[in-house]
């Protein structure tokens, strides 16, 4: 299946149902088909073939999402970047990918000639926005997305593309060095697609709210998953205003919240009984783990959803899930494979370790990404060989365990590991009881250089406004449940935490 057969197949089943809220604009499935039909005779008449990349430079809206599905009818791969992205990273990006085309925010047209001059192969941009038409320029170089949209034709352009071409590429956060661009096929988005929306049990009366860039896989996968169960879609620019958000649950009836940490964490400080949140079936949180503290609250907050706790990254997408009704049993737990999958977890010679022991999970399945753009070297890396010719297995750079009957627990990343005295501390232990003591929002554990120790343990903390803690409180509170060489050397207090773009504490820059 190819992805933007997701929204034809919608759009003939269900024409007049709505299935995108976003700006004050209600699309139809049939306006939003007719639409990105025109984005896509748009781009091929200007030049684009197919396999071109094409960019998304777009904060979430209408134009983003048509661009997505114009993209791929066009027969070429979306590449969505962060609208908060620099220019010369976006630039990187686009170089790195070589993309023919850009859609970007009328209001950067500066920002976007500046691009383009150093992106040599970039034929043309796409400027969207009210006053787009007034910074197009006659060379033809930019145009206004009204513009492309009001002249090409409505008629389903021919696809010559099978389910093994690329669909998009997804560039990582870049926490660790310069991002690189996942590629993932027709065939890897519409099986992770399905599985996910197996387990989540979505169907066409679900009303899914996103306030995720659509530039984070977990973002756009709503998007994507939505047009595929033929759902309706609310898509906001963030979770800024929470009171906001609660407010348009309440009057779109969403049946689905899918969230982070970060958003949690906001959302557990506000008084949540000013809001009828009573459609609301399901929460989902990625991107990192909850804590087990967190859980416990959004139970009591929401006891009548479902919360699914899940773990996934961008080489796949998704891989464990934890059903519902084992919440209560295993908090801590990330869960089990995700439909039609296969994880394991090995150690450091390839040996398949049994329950307690922690090693490297692996990951087998259809949603196996194809590796990483133009970079033989880290694709070999993260990507080996797998049971059958031409298979490959995933191999994530994350610890974690397994207990008895089989569910998965987060450990800690490969490099996040601290050694102290010889010893190894995993930061989320330290973590989870930092989230204890009563008063603290947010928690990240670091190791910092230190002559005797090697590494020392660092504890960040963003507290509650009303909260009084000090360092003393809060080393109090962590001797009651550490061992001695575990325990915070150093405690420091913060009112935020740097973020990568998906929302996740970058600890690089804690550090």
């Amino acid at each position: 299946m190819l992805v933007h057969e997701f929204l034809e197949d919608s759009a003939r089943r269900t024409p007049d149902k709505v299935a995108l809220i976003c700006e004050g604009q209600r699309l139809t499935y049939r306006q939003v088909e007719a639409d990105a039909n025109r984005v896509a005779n748009g781009l091929r008449a200007a030049g684009v073939q197919r396999g071109d990349r094409v960019g998304v430079w777009l904060p979430n809206s209408v134009e983003a999402v048509l661009a997505i599905f114009g993209i791929l009818k066009a027969g070429a791969t979306f590449v969505v970047v962060n609208s908060t992205t620099k220019p010369d990273k976006l630039a990187y990006v686009l170089n790195n990918c070589q993309a023919t085309a850009l859609f970007a925010p009328e209001r950067q047209a500066e920002a976007v000639a500046d691009v383009m001059a150093s992106v040599p192969i970039l034929k043309f941009a796409v400027l969207c926005g009210k006053d787009a038409d007034e910074k197009t320029v006659v060379s033809g170089t930019m145009q206004a997305f009204a513009r492309l949209v009001a002249v090409a034709p409505s008629d389903r352009p021919p696809c010559s593309c099978i389910d093994i071409d690329l669909a998009c590429l997804i560039y990582t956060s870049g926490s660790t060095g310069d991002p690189k661009g996942v590629m993932s096929t027709h065939a890897n988005v519409a099986f992770a697609a399905s599985s996910i929306i197996h387990y989540l049990q979505n169907g066409p009366d679900d009303v899914i709210i996103n306030v995720l860039p659509l530039s984070f896989d977990y973002g756009l996968y709503q998007l994507l998953m939505t047009f595929k169960f033929g759902g309706t879609l609310v898509l906001e620019r963030s979770f800024a205003y929470p009171a906001a958000i609660l407010k348009r649950i309440a009057e779109e009836r969403v049946t689905g919240l899918p969230g982070v940490p970060t958003l949690f964490a906001m959302l557990l400080q506000l008084d949540l009984s000013r809001f009828d949140l009573s459609s609301l079936r399901y929460l989902t949180n990625t991107a990192a783990a909850l804590p087990v503290e967190h859980i416990q609250r959004l139970r009591a907050a929401f006891p009548w959803a479902k919360l699914y706790s899940m773990y996934g990254l961008t080489e796949c997408k998704r891989t464990l899930y934890l059903p519902p009704e084992e919440l209560d049993r295993r908090p801590g737990s990330v869960g089990i494979a995700i439909p039609g999958t296969e994880v394991w977890i090995e150690d450091e010679a390839g040996r398949r370790l049994g329950p307690g022991e922690v090693g490297e999970l692996v990951v087998r399945g259809s949603h196996v990404m194809q590796g990483y753009w133009q970079d033989a070297a880290a694709t070999a890396e993260r990507y080996r060989p797998g049971r059958y010719p031409a298979e490959r297995l995933l191999y994530t750079g994350d610890l974690f365990k397994m207990d008895e009957e089989g569910f998965f627990y987060f450990v800690a990343r490969k490099d996040d590991i601290i050694k102290t005295r010889g010893e190894k501390v995993a930061p989320k232990e330290v973590e989870s009881v930092l989230y204890q003591l009563p008063g603290v929002v947010e928690a990240a554990v670091i190791g910092v250089p230190d002559a005797l120790l090697g590494e020392a343990v660092k504890a960040f903390v963003v507290c509650a406004p009303d909260a009084n803690l000090t360092e003393r409180d809060v080393l109090r509170h962590c001797a009651q449940y550490l061992e001695d060489f575990a325990m915070p050397k150093q405690v420091e207090f913060r009112t935020s935490f740097p973020r990568t773009e998906s929302g996740k504490i970058q600890k690089r820059d804690l550090r």
